[in-house]
């Protein structure tokens, strides 16, 4: 091969969807191209005219039209338009023209209409928008997880073993015994089917009856656990792997609506596990002091990599991340309880931001927050708070979660409050919103109770679910924070870099990618009365409302999912590196696949952020007070 045809070649190789085009395929492809140049501002395609090639932009820009006239597309280096005329009439539907000058390789019809019928990536690829190359290359990332892909059931290796629930201790320990299981379900026979009623683990039988030297004539109800977390048997060992991370629970009963199909245990999702994120979360809570927890804070990152390398989604990792944060939390508060004795008043601690929304990341600092008793008064009761706070913070940052910026600690007594205080701060932000306000309280909307009288939590999740759907001032000013920070793609699909400092020539995924699309969900989903965290969820009770359509929904999706796993995977590369991870990106060390989808998932938030501002009035810079 010449080595012109070489070059065209292999920079072709590095976009897709030629990337996955096998050799040989992509050398015939080369023989017959044409290479063409058009200098800026010429026309490319003329709307009607007789549809003969597919083009391939070697270098420059060009902009693709609508029939009426409105600007449709920009498309930069590695990017293709021209395949709707082929596919359809032989005409072309969508004008182009070239932006800057430009160089592009045509390939004819004949060889497009072979590769539509002999490569079906090529094919995928063609017929779909942004938005399905998105879900198409996503879903080749799950297709190779089998967490993602398999079914609890699989997980189900034996019969379910149960008994009634009026059993005594020492029958239930029998029978636990002789069958070598770790749980025993317990189920109502009057019943049918038997409903179940309750678990009772080997654990519960250490430490709430051999412990208590209980007699062996006690009920087993009086020591099994009622409050049930349980998984419907239609859900994905993924969806297990969470509920367990999430909960901290070692046992999930597998539900046919109200019909037992089995119990599966954090031993079984670990051996499909191999990240050991949930046997680490197991390890957090056995250790007896915070040198324990933070000698094994340094297998956090190592876990992280794992996840990555295993083709893990961002959901998958995000919430592993949050619940190996929340389980030094917790930890460290039952450390600092049985230094400082029993809290004087009833207390939750809650978690904020990431952490709350079950997206965290191993660049993190820390964001809580403490609810107190409405019996609580600061003369009293503070100084043991306050110790407790700094005891959990001091450890937290020991553990590798550094101190909050802002001060969105529970050390800061604005922070500590009485139940009755945050819900007046909560009814201020909504329904007396101030911009410069809500602007240092957004992070108080993702928030989660992780110890403690967790109902505290859930009153203020409640209070926002039912005040923020009715206040559109609320809305709006929320709306305009949420737009502040904007995708970083150019006027001519160019990544927008930073100028000047330590980040030149960088962008960040973080502040410029993953947060404007939580901040813009989160005001979809208040408006919706949503009490979800998690940005997944959110989208999915948004759904339920239509104030979205379906389509933008996925591309929500999707784009929040390509811009998460390009922001985990450069943060795993540095720790493989031994560099310190960070959310800024330099586009050279994409790779062309994620240069190219990373375009498409920003013009969806693009996309996004214009709707936002249209429907809920939220002209950056207006004054809305």
């Amino acid at each position: 091969m010449q080595a012109e045809l070489i070059d065209i070649r292999n920079h072709m190789a590095q976009y897709p969807p030629f990337d996955e085009m096998p050799e040989a395929l992509l050398e015939q492809v080369v023989q017959s191209i044409e290479v063409q140049y058009f200098r800026a501002g010429s026309a490319i395609l003329d709307f009607g005219q007789d549809s003969r090639w597919l083009y391939y932009i070697r270098s420059g820009a060009v902009e693709v039209f609508r029939r009426s006239g409105e600007l449709y597309n920009r498309l930069g280096e590695g990017e293709i338009f021209g395949q709707i005329g082929l596919l359809m009439n032989k005409r072309v539907r969508f004008p182009a023209r070239a932006l800057e000058d430009t160089l592009v390789y045509r390939i004819p019809d004949a060889t497009f209409q072979y590769l539509f019928e002999h490569d079906e990536n090529f094919a995928d690829f063609v017929e779909i928008e942004d938005r399905s190359r998105l879900r198409s290359a996503l879903s080749r990332r799950e297709k190779a997880n089998d967490l993602m892909t398999a079914r609890v059931t699989r997980l189900i290796a034996r019969p379910t073993v149960w008994a009634p629930w009026t059993v005594r201790l020492q029958e239930a320990a029998r029978i636990m015994t002789e069958q070598g299981v770790s749980a025993l379900l317990l189920m109502d026979e009057s019943t049918i089917p038997p409903r179940l009623k309750g678990i009772v683990t080997d654990r519960d039988l250490r430490t709430r009856a051999v412990t208590e030297a209980l007699p062996s004539e006690t009920p087993i109800s009086d020591i099994m656990t009622s409050d049930l977390i349980t998984i419907r048997s239609s859900a994905y060992i993924f969806e297990a792997m969470l509920t367990m991370l999430h909960n901290n629970v070692h046992h999930l009963p597998v539900m046919d609506g109200d019909e037992v199909r089995g119990v599966i245990a954090l031993s079984d999702i670990v051996k499909y596990e191999s990240q050991s994120s949930l046997y680490l979360v197991s390890n957090i809570h056995r250790q007896k002091d915070l040198k324990g927890l933070k000698r094994i804070s340094q297998e956090v990152p190592d876990t992280f990599v794992r996840m990555v390398n295993e083709d893990a989604n961002s959901h998958m990792i995000g919430s592993a991340m949050a619940g190996i944060g929340r389980s030094f939390t917790q930890r460290l508060l039952e450390l600092g309880e049985e230094m400082l004795g029993p809290p004087p008043v009833p207390y939750c601690f809650m978690a904020l931001g990431s952490m709350a929304r079950d997206e965290q990341l191993v660049v993190t600092d820390q964001d809580n927050a403490m609810i107190l008793d409405d019996r609580f008064v600061a003369e009293q009761h503070d100084a043991y708070f306050l110790a407790l706070a700094r005891f959990v913070s001091d450890g937290l940052a020991e553990c590798g979660y550094t101190y909050c910026t802002g001060d969105i600690m529970a050390t800061n007594p604005k922070w500590r409050q009485p139940l009755r205080v945050w819900q007046q701060y909560f009814t201020d932000w909504i329904e007396h919103p101030k911009a410069e306000a809500l602007l240092n309280s957004n992070i108080f909307f993702d928030l989660d109770g992780i110890h403690g009288q967790t109902e505290f939590a859930e009153t203020l999740k409640t209070l926002i679910a039912e005040k923020a759907s009715h206040s559109q001032r609320f809305l709006t000013l929320l709306a305009r924070n949420a737009l502040n920070r904007t995708p970083p793609l150019g006027f001519f699909r160019t990544f927008v870099l930073e100028e000047d400092g330590q980040h030149r020539k960088t962008f960040n995924l973080k502040r410029r990618g993953t947060a404007p699309l939580s901040d813009l969900i989160r005001v979809h989903a208040l408006a919706c009365g949503s009490r979800a965290q998690n940005s997944f969820e959110r989208l999915r009770d948004i759904g339920k409302t239509k104030l979205l359509l379906e389509d933008d929904l996925g591309n929500l999706r999707d784009a929040l999912e390509f811009i998460s796993i390009v922001r985990i995977r450069h943060q795993a590369l540095a720790i493989e590196a031994g560099r310190k991870p960070d959310n800024n990106v330099q586009p050279e060390d994409l790779s062309p696949f994620e240069r190219s989808h990373l375009k498409d998932a920003f013009q969806v938030v693009s996309n996004a952020q214009k709707f936002l501002r249209f429907r809920y009035n939220a002209q950056v810079g207006r004054n809305a007070q």
